[in-house]
């Protein structure tokens, strides 16, 4: 019983470290490019992320399991911010899928506590995904003017003396 769910929860681990990873390297190229709300977006979905990391690792060492800190894959190295909110949704919803299974997993295996934090997982990503469906939607919706308007909103902050953060 508690094996699988430690290695489930060591799964999801290295996803969520995957995506923090792949999110701050997302929220530096944006903030380069000046694009504030992006890299504000890709930043916070990030922290997020680590957030996911430490309450699994908690649950796995409650259930006297050893935390693996191995990310899934390594950082795609995508500067295009159409292609970035595309991976960012796509990571999302695999994520809530696989997360669906291993609660369904944990559920068989008579572990409810484990389920609930997959249940929780799930709602957390859909959020995400939601989000970035939104973004995307907006490029969609106003074409390049989009990324400007962020570009723009930065400039007149920078040169009325304001800060970007």
């Amino acid at each position: 019983m508690k094996e699988k769910s430690i290695e489930l929860l060591n799964k999801a681990i290295a996803d969520e470290l995957t995506a923090v990873h792949q999110y701050m390297y997302f929220h530096f190229h944006c903030d380069d490019q000046g694009y504030d709300l992006l890299a504000s977006l890709f930043k916070r979905t990030s922290i997020d992320e680590m957030r996911h990391v430490e309450i699994l690792a908690e649950r796995i060492l409650f259930l006297k399991g050893e935390v693996e800190m191995k990310p899934a894959m390594d950082v795609k190295k995508i500067h295009d911010v159409k292609e970035m909110l595309v991976l960012g949704a796509q990571m999302e919803k695999e994520s809530a899928k696989d997360y669906n299974d291993w609660a369904n997993e944990c559920a068989k295996n008579a572990d409810s506590v484990s389920k609930k934090i997959f249940e929780g997982l799930v709602e957390d990503e859909e959020i995400h995904f939601d989000q970035y469906e939104i973004e995307m939607e907006n490029m969609e919706k106003f074409g390049d003017s989009y990324l400007a308007l962020q570009s723009i909103e930065r400039s007149k902050a920078v040169s009325s003396g304001g800060s970007t953060e």
